[in-house]
């Protein structure tokens, strides 16, 4: 017996069909190259009065924005015009499908960019969100070279809550000594420790040595900043008109430092972090560690008579730093009308049980994609700080990551075997190991082996943070993996145990690219390995990764098309093709 198919059925089917193809067209349509021509150097600059020498792009510091459509592909020929270093730039947060060699990790996916050279990055961004770019090469994150991406939704298509009108925010630390510096005094035996930052930057901007709010301190070191407006290290001041609401886009590309950000008298609605939509919520403030970005929608409702502050304090560690400054300016009030209440108190640098509230809060809106049920490994990272031949270092399973001469991306991809360690590195720890007490043997090995996952599987990795060399020390790490997003399953405190599995969330999580561990406890994350290529998945803190806090991950290489000869130019792969070029 046949089956009757309704008429109007086939032509409700063939109109959807039909308006899909269209949709897809003018979606394809509407896809555009964004072309940039940039040119990195070393430029003197005030960031926060003082004159520094700072690494800029074009001329800038921060450098230049980057904006783009969901679906628009990115083209950026970046010229290495310093004289004695190389460059490279990581696109944070853009999972780089199909162009793994974009990524802009010097020695892991590229060789980094020699002096007067250029290389094209070219990628697409796929999704919509808060994102950032910084160099990942030494440390020159710590010397300037960060700036804004924002990728707004496909033309067409509408955000899923409403506002009429947004700021852009960079958050970052600065230093009056230079990266290069710095670098020596974290390499040196004994370590030197490179100190507090002297300043908080808000969009590159800071006050070193005054406030903006020094009549409302206790401190009799407190000057008051006497601001022009036209220099550079005056702060940008975000200006509105009553009765609205408005996006603040929030990224933190600090090198350091943990921090808080509030307005004062305004609550904060997140619905945004890391490119992935969230469950609105309502706080006071809000934390972000260094490798986040959030969005947060607040009201002008407060007297426009007055102006009110926006503030960074620290978070995580004893703030011997400033708070960062900037005024939120009603219309049609004077943008130079200081407020007329203290900014903002944040919650202690030490309370954790707030920070940890906060992070609970974080949950996926619905839609989001959800997490496998089950995984195929799981990984336990434990961070350790560790000496190696009297250099104090940070490790992960006792293995202090020291990257090779040859990017990974190139070594696997065409079987040079020599040229990283063949050593699987460990899965796990010594279960006697006890979390909470400074090691019994203190030392540490160095590596650069690689964690080879098969391709397509699902994988759980667990962050264990542990006592650091002193006793009763344990840090904040916020952890960024490249090219993927995780799901953040849960947190806990102490020692993980397989009791704990018990306590994941697989029906809301956050889906993001960076987690963080708090002192004592552990995080849990899962990722599906589908995106082929070589992966840094690293403690986000600029001189913990300095010092070897981060592992490799890499995922179905063979499967990585043809990769531009410039990314593989140096190492092993640079002789490859050079002698293929001799043939």
């Amino acid at each position: 017996m046949g089956f009757l198919i309704d008429p109007c059925l086939i032509r409700a089917l063939f109109s959807f069909y039909m308006l899909s193809i269209i949709f897809a067209t003018s979606s394809l349509a509407a896809a555009k190259t964004r072309h940039f021509k940039w040119e990195v150097e070393y430029m003197h600059w005030s960031p926060d009065g003082p004159e520094s020498v700072v690494m800029g792009i074009n001329g800038q510091f921060p450098g230049p924005t980057i904006r783009a459509r969901a679906g628009d592909t990115v083209h950026v020929e970046l010229t290495n015009k310093l004289h004695t270093e190389g460059v490279v730039i990581h696109w944070h947060g853009i999972r780089q499908k199909g162009t793994p060699w974009a990524d802009g990790t010097a020695s892991i996916s590229q060789c980094a960019t020699n002096p007067g050279e250029t290389f094209v990055y070219r990628f697409k961004v796929d999704r919509a969100g808060t994102y950032f770019y910084h160099g990942h090469y030494g440390m020159q994150r710590s010397a300037g070279l960060y700036g804004s991406l924002i990728v707004d939704v496909a033309e067409g298509e509408k955000e899923p809550f409403h506002y009429d009108g947004e700021f852009n925010i960079l958050l970052s630390d600065w230093w009056h000594k230079s990266s290069h510096e710095q670098e020596v005094d974290l390499s040196s035996n004994p370590m030197r420790w490179i100190g507090e930052p002297q300043t908080l930057l808000i969009n590159g901007r800071g006050q070193f040595n005054c406030s903006l709010a020094a009549r409302f301190s206790s401190s009799s070191t407190a000057n008051e900043c006497r601001l022009r407006g036209n220099e550079q290290y005056a702060p940008q001041i975000l200006r509105v008109q009553p009765n609205k609401t408005y996006r603040l886009r929030i990224a933190s590309s600090t090198a350091l430092a943990s921090l808080n950000l509030a307005i004062g008298k305004h609550k904060l609605v997140v619905v945004e972090a890391d490119g992935n939509y969230l469950r609105p919520f309502s706080v006071d403030n809000i934390d972000i560690y260094s490798g986040e970005s959030y969005s947060v929608l607040f009201t002008t409702n407060q007297d426009p008579s007055n102006n009110y502050w926006i503030s960074t304090n620290v978070r995580g560690r004893e703030p011997k730093t400033p708070p960062g400054l900037t005024i939120l300016n009603y219309s049609p009030t004077s943008a130079s009308k200081l407020p007329n209440s203290p900014p903002p108190v944040s919650p202690r640098w030490d309370d954790y049980g707030s920070s940890k509230a906060f992070s609970n809060k974080i949950l996926a809106l619905t839609g989001t994609p959800k997490p496998p049920t089950t995984s195929d490994r799981r990984i336990v990272l434990l961070n350790t700080q560790n000496f190696m031949d009297g250099h104090t270092k940070w490790a992960i399973n006792n293995v202090s990551l020291v990257l090779p001469a040859t990017p990974y991306l190139g070594s696997i991809r065409f079987g040079l075997s020599n040229a990283f360690d063949k050593k699987r590195p460990p899965d796990n720890f010594k279960h006697d190991y006890d979390v909470m007490k400074p090691a019994p043997n203190q030392n540490t090995t160095s590596g650069n082996g690689v964690y080879v996952l098969k391709f397509n599987t699902t994988v759980d990795v667990i962050l264990q943070n542990a006592n650091a060399l002193k006793a009763n020390v344990s840090e904040i790490h916020p952890w960024h993996l490249h090219g993927h997003d995780f799901w953040i399953l849960g947190y806990g405190e102490g020692k993980f145990t397989e009791s704990d599995v018990s306590k994941f969330n697989l029906k809301n999580p956050p889906y993001r690219n960076t987690a963080v561990i708090f002192p004592y406890g552990w995080t849990a994350l899962r990722f599906v390995a589908d995106n082929p290529g070589v992966w840094a998945f690293h403690c986000h803190i600029e001189p913990h990764l300095h010092m070897g806090m981060g592992v490799v991950f890499a995922e179905g290489v063979r499967r990585v098309k043809r990769i531009p000869n410039e990314a593989l130019a140096c190492g092993l792969t640079g002789k490859l093709l050079m002698n293929n070029v001799h043939k």
